[in-house]
């Protein structure tokens, strides 16, 4: 069964989630996420939706909990706190510092969620920028791949 799990995280998620970093997640997409990874682990416990099986019992089954969005927003914060380490176009266009939309007024509606919404609300944007502009920081959180890592020696 593990085996099983490990297919679906590496394989069926990768897919699912490619280039979910860049995107700005509604209420809507988010419940459509989680009844996706809702119907991978019935799908491999084989559970038809006839059975009426409860979701948390299917969770106990699979020895899992619901962590798609957890994912995603991890996965949001790495690709950020990368574009944030470097002094970059890209940089400054998610900031809003260059206005890159044709102003129209009196639109209808609700306004738009933007890219950076998310971690506003959840997290703090100007903590994240603190820890990518600091370099050990950084290291720290996103990992070694961002340029030579500097050892500290005891004497």
């Amino acid at each position: 069964m593990y085996g099983i799990m490990a297919i679906i995280k590496c394989y069926i998620w990768s897919i699912a989630l490619y280039g979910a970093e860049t995107l700005t997640l509604r209420a809507v997409d988010q419940k459509h996420l989680e009844s996706f990874e809702m119907w991978c682990w019935r799908r491999m416990e084989k559970i038809s939706w006839t059975d009426h099986v409860r979701n948390e019992e299917v969770l106990l089954r699979v020895k899992e909990q619901r962590n798609i969005l957890q994912k995603i927003r991890k996965r949001k914060a790495n690709w950020i706190g990368h574009i944030l380490s470097r002094n970059c176009l890209l940089q400054r266009a998610i900031e809003g510092k260059i206005k890159g939309d044709i102003e129209v007024t009196g639109r209808r509606g609700r306004k738009r969620r933007k890219l950076l919404d998310d971690l506003k609300e959840r997290r703090g944007y100007s903590q994240l920028k603190e820890e990518a502009l600091d370099r050990t920081m950084c290291r720290a959180r996103f990992g070694r791949g961002f340029g030579p890592l500097i050892r500290q020696t005891t004497k």
